[in-house]
């Protein structure tokens, strides 16, 4: 019986201490699957990337009391690796709506720290931090927000796996945070819109100044000829260009880009020779101002043609800017030259017909 005895002891002993030695070989947290409690309305998760300065391990733990535990504890990871296992949970356990926004997120820590405590419990502190970004349509990424996040806990004195339920609902703390800012954003931030509108408008002046302002109705008047008349083969000058005032509001998910359009000529820039302010001098000179506006509306034309990207609508905007003032430059030496400077009257009245015509298509 005695000896029964003796054999069952020593059988238990070894369990008991292959237990153990299983348990002080264990480096490695097992990190579960659990579905974020938020389901994306407007973003998925494209990809994770790895940017923490210490990829040793993401829990270190200090079991002689007082020590400091990320300086001294000892290192442990998640399974498999501790930036697999993190991606692999993100990417398990949030839904992905490849229709919805594309969001980078970039791991900048994620790290714990336990201590035990003189009743054998254990204290806890984990920290998170990931930098959210867009990824744009041409492969270019902008950043949106950041996160910091930092939970304490303490728990039983049992093995390190225990702490992975912290260590997860920190993850998934992020996750949420993050679904949480884009649901406040998406409709207003100006990173986040979808499309691109275009608006028009014809810029004028309340009260008139130095500038004339094209407008249907108040066509250009020898008083506005206020420039000093230069040494000049011609009788008369004007001036005529075009610009605009951009202005972006972002109204449910989509820019709202107001250009209004400036078809000027400065008062300054005018001049006319004493003894030559006639009528027909006069008109030819309007025409000038008339084949600016034209231009104008060729510009407007363009844009409404373009597709204009949410990440870049500038860009188009820009570029059909300056075609039009390459076609203003053109159209005006062509009126000109064609005219001989107002003295060819019938290439002059050529001129006026079609000018009138091209006007009406959009006069109101």
């Amino acid at each position: 019986m005695s000896k029964l005895f003796f054999i069952f002891l020593i059988f238990t002993v070894l369990v008991l201490t292959g237990f153990k030695h299983a348990e002080i070989q264990n480096d490695s947290i097992i990190l579960k699957d659990e579905q974020v409690p938020v389901t994306p309305k407007e973003f998925y998760i494209e990809n994770v990337i790895d940017e923490r300065g210490d990829k040793n391990g993401i829990l270190w733990y200090a079991s002689i009391l007082g020590q400091s535990a990320t300086a001294i504890g000892k290192p442990y990871d998640f399974a498999g690796g501790g930036f697999v296992a993190i991606k692999r949970f993100i990417n398990h356990n949030l839904p992905k709506n490849k229709a919805l926004r594309p969001v980078i997120i970039r791991l900048k820590q994620f790290k714990a720290g336990e201590l035990v405590l003189e009743d054998g419990h254990v204290s806890g502190d984990v920290s998170t931090v990931m930098s959210f970004s867009l990824l744009r349509e041409d492969g270019d990424t902008i950043h949106l927000v950041d996160y910091n996040g930092k939970i304490q806990y303490t728990r039983s004195g049992g093995p390190v796996q225990d702490a992975e339920p912290t260590l997860r609902h920190s993850l998934a703390n992020a996750l949420i945070y993050l679904n949480t800012w884009m649901n406040k954003q998406a409709a207003t931030n100006i990173n986040l819109a979808k499309t691109v509108k275009v608006t028009f408008t014809d810029y004028t002046e309340k009260t008139e100044g130095d500038t004339v302002y094209y407008s249907f109705t108040r066509p250009l008047t020898w008083a506005d000829f206020h420039g000093k008349v230069p040494q000049s083969r011609f009788d008369a000058e004007v001036f005529a260009t075009i610009g605009y005032n951009e202005k972006a509001t972002v109204i449910n998910g989509a820019i709202n880009l107001e250009l209004d359009i400036k078809v000027c000529i400065p008062k300054n820039d005018c001049w006319v020779k004493a003894g030559m302010q006639n009528d027909y001098a006069l008109n030819h000179e309007q025409r000038h101002f008339d084949i600016a506006r034209i231009v104008a509306e060729h510009f407007k034309r363009r844009i409404r043609a373009e597709y204009l990207p949410v990440s870049n609508y500038d860009g188009p905007v820009n570029v059909d800017y300056l075609d039009a003032y390459r076609e203003m430059d053109s159209l005006q030496k062509q009126y000109d030259e064609e005219t001989n400077h107002g003295g060819d009257h019938a290439a002059q009245e050529r001129w006026n017909e079609r000018i009138d015509r091209e006007l009406k298509t959009f006069k109101r």
